[in-house]
């Protein structure tokens, strides 16, 4: 991290597994059309973001976060996420985004200790509630045009697979003209399950 310049945007992540990136790879495929109005996610930028730092985080209150999520970690127990179905936020009428869900009890822990370390650490406390989901489209025009929001619909309750969670990620996201580019700076293993 001496190299990075003194702020950065950066966020806390998990990512699933390479079977279920290429399975969600393929609907987006399916769903994707000529003028949507949809920017889609690549499979290399799914991501959970389970903690959202800001947009530009002085690299000080990095490396304090940093000792939190080594110690979150060391008492977090590898999990499974199952991802299965397909909506919108706020709804499918006038979304801002198309996502995939997720389902683990473990994840609302997990991003709860990450809140309460990240406040500790002088990070601004989340004000909505954590939704586990993987963003795979956002909107560049308010509305949904009719033909791609029935073919989100069919796929409303298709599932993706199960995988299994060993590490979290802290990310530099970087900017640029073709989107987002995510950078590791540190990855965090969990434990083994016994």
């Amino acid at each position: 991290m001496a190299e990075l310049p003194e702020r950065i945007r950066a966020f806390i992540a998990i990512r699933v597994s390479g079977e279920v990136a290429r399975a969600i790879d393929d609907l987006i495929a399916q769903l994707h059309s000529h003028d949507d109005g949809l920017k889609w996610v690549t499979a290399a930028n799914l991501h959970l973001t389970l903690k959202f730092l800001g947009p530009s985080v002085p690299l000080e209150k990095i490396h304090r976060l940093t000792k939190e999520l080594e110690t979150i970690a060391a008492d977090t127990i590898a999990f499974e996420i199952d991802a299965a179905g397909v909506g919108g936020f706020p709804n499918l009428r006038r979304p801002n985004v198309v996502w995939v869900g997720l389902r683990c009890e473990a994840l609302n822990d997990l991003a709860a200790r990450i809140d309460e370390a990240a406040s500790r650490c002088g990070f601004a406390r989340e004000q909505r509630a954590f939704n586990p989901h993987l963003t795979i489209g956002r909107f560049k025009r308010p509305r949904l045009d009719s033909a791609t929001r029935e073919r989100v619909e069919a796929a409303k309750n298709r599932t993706f697979g199960t995988s299994t969670i060993r590490e979290m990620t802290l990310y530099r996201s970087i900017t640029g003209a073709d989107g987002p580019t995510y950078e590791a700076l540190a990855k965090f293993q969990f434990k083994s399950p016994i």
